[in-house]
């Protein structure tokens, strides 16, 4: 079963890869190496999640909002490489804009992890780093960056 049909199976689809907000790009390959750009959770409207996580916005909201950036950033990998089954997750650094006490970070940057997995296999499995933050731009509840490559 191909990724995007394992994602439909799950009831979930590619959202439109957003227009980056300063002078960057999405992505940039280098050979076949894929750098994607943090990206922030982004609803079907375009309007982006926001709060502290710890005050504002539970673990578990946390969790889906971060669930929503990994459909991002597997709509930009596939944009650079054509297809999903050619992608592999490298590596992951997970944001949370959380209040000072918050120590489940890991649990947050968890819904982009189990997606990558559920969607690619192992190929979405990854080393990976979440961590705590005191701010994020727009407010937002966490940011997430990933390193891929591409299998041609």
């Amino acid at each position: 079963m191909t990724p995007e049909a394992k994602m439909a199976a799950m009831g979930l689809s590619l959202p439109k890869l957003p227009t980056p907000l300063g002078n960057y790009v999405s992505f940039k390959r280098h050979g076949a190496t894929l750098y994607l750009s943090g990206q922030g959770p982004r609803a079907g409207d375009g309007s982006m999640a926001a709060g502290k996580v710890g005050r504002d916005v539970s673990v578990e909201q946390a969790y889906e909002h971060a669930k929503l950036v990994g459909l991002g950033l597997l709509a930009a990998a596939k944009e650079a490489a054509g297809e999903l089954s050619k992608v592999e997750v490298l590596k992951v650094l997970g944001m949370v804009n959380a209040v000072p006490e918050f120590g489940d970070q890991p649990r947050v940057i968890n819904g982009c992890s189990d997606l990558f997995v559920a969607v690619l296999g192992e190929r979405g499995r990854h080393a990976r780093s979440a961590v705590g933050m005191g701010s994020l731009p727009m407010q937002i509840t966490v940011e997430i960056e990933a390193i891929m490559c591409i299998h041609d």
